[in-house]
């Protein structure tokens, strides 16, 4: 599996590829990727092609240790909101309806979007903050991640994929009473570090993510246990209807919805805390950790 990240040393923020054994490869060392990720995405399935052989045999001289970096987001900030699907997993629905004395689900009918600020995007182990006092009802949500890689309007379904540069895990931390209270979603999911999204892109072609297992452990209590087969409107239906009259580019991000298990909608209710730890994780991708800060 390919790995391609964004990290950071001494030397400032780069491009590289995690390799299976904790090591990385600063790609831009090892034969002149571009600088970024964005960069990297917008050069095209040559460059693609290119960093991928070199993670497959990677250079020893531009291989740096285990421990002595960090992760960053893969897309540190985008140039845009973050795109995101609401109510997007049957089961998710239901739960939600059920705290809101609604017996009966009504499934939407098309793709509920919104977004978060490109502001909101953290990495890897980072902390979130507990916006104490702006929110009583920090929660998670474990979401597949979408990264365009070739611009398109009005994508057909069946060309969706093509657009696809990549995957990777996006955990839509959310202020629920703030969601319900301003009737629009945007300011409850747009909290400021609201998006931890890592640890990595897996290139495309390397994941079926139509088909693949998606969970969330808080302090290592499962919380979320589904599968992206279980979405109400697929990637390929979302990338369809998203880019209906409004052009896609590369380097979006688009994070496809969360499964049942939730905070809120537990009996009690359980939401985020202080010194919470929140692992989310998706088969072939792999697990993004981030901890509620104390302040």
């Amino acid at each position: 599996m390919t790995k391609l990240a964004t990290f950071s040393d001494a030397k400032g923020p780069r491009l590289g590829a995690v390799l299976e054994d904790g090591r990385i490869l600063d790609l831009a060392a090892a034969g002149g990727a571009p600088a970024d990720m964005l960069g990297l995405i917008e050069a095209g399935p040559g460059a693609l092609a290119a960093a991928r052989a070199l993670a497959a045999s990677p250079p020893p001289a531009a291989v740096l240790p285990a421990g002595s970096y960090r992760l960053l987001a893969p897309i540190p900030r985008p140039r845009r909101n973050v795109f995101c699907v609401g109510r997007n997993y049957m089961d998710h629905v239901a739960e939600g309806d059920r705290t809101r004395g609604i017996s009966q689900s009504e499934l939407p009918k098309y793709p509920q979007f919104f977004t978060k600020a490109p502001e909101a995007v953290i990495g890897p182990d980072e902390l979130v903050p507990a916006h104490t006092g702006v929110t009583e009802w920090l929660d998670y949500e474990v979401e597949l991640a979408c990264i365009i890689g070739r611009e398109g309007v009005n994508i057909s379904r069946e060309d969706a994929l093509s657009h696809v540069f990549g995957w990777s895990i996006g955990n839509d931390v959310t202020g629920r009473e703030l969601q319900r209270r301003y009737g629009q979603w945007f300011k409850g999911k747009s909290l400021d570090r609201s998006c931890p999204l890592g640890p990595w892109i897996v290139p495309a072609e390397e994941l079926d993510a139509l088909n693949t297992g998606i969970r969330c452990f808080v302090n290592g209590e499962k919380r979320q246990d589904s599968h992206t087969s279980k979405m109400i409107f697929d990637v390929r239906e979302i990338i369809h209807q998203l880019s209906l009259g409004f052009t896609l580019r590369p380097g979006d991000v688009i994070i496809t919805g969360t499964p049942e298990g939730v905070g809120y909608a537990m009996q009690p209710p359980r939401t985020l805390k202080p010194g919470d730890v929140i692992r989310c994780e998706i088969d072939g991708i792999g697990s993004l950790t981030n901890t509620v800060a104390e302040h």
